[in-house]
């Protein structure tokens, strides 16, 4: 079994394009030139950060009233493998980041996997996810 190396596979960050109003960019960029933030990058972070945490309470019972795994879940052929031998199917939901790792066979996922959804990202082989197209719900 191998190790699934998401450094190679997944940046830190993904990149999200936000449209401003003037008046909203010009405040923002005087709060930079005020030393407040060190560039606009840092001020849209800290805003969502901000905001997150206000959440946070309603992201918890989100999380538990859909069943959400928070954080890393990871999927190797042995747990796929016990999955179907003990004739179940998995309905998986993360928030966060699902993997199913590179010795997976389409075959496999496709007998253990009933549903997936993924909010962040998920990575399997080309072809798992190809196996699975029908199931991962948007």
């Amino acid at each position: 079994m191998g190790i699934v190396n998401i450094k190679t596979k997944l940046p830190d960050t993904d990149k999200v394009t936000v449209n401003l109003g003037l008046v909203d960019l010009a405040q923002m960029d005087l709060l930079v030139e005020e030393g407040f933030y060190t560039n606009r990058t840092d001020f849209v972070r800290t805003a969502i950060r901000n905001q997150l945490e206000r959440h946070a309470e309603s992201i918890r019972e989100t999380v538990l009233r859909k069943r959400f795994v928070m954080g890393l879940q990871r999927y190797s052929r042995s747990d796929l493998e016990r999955v179907v031998a003990a004739g179940e199917r998995l309905e998986i939901q993360v928030l966060g980041l699902a993997t199913v790792e590179d010795d997976v066979a389409p075959e496999l996922a496709r007998a253990a996997i009933a549903s997936i959804r993924v909010l962040g990202a998920f990575i399997a082989s080309p072809a798992v996810k190809d196996a699975l197209a029908d199931r991962i719900q948007a």
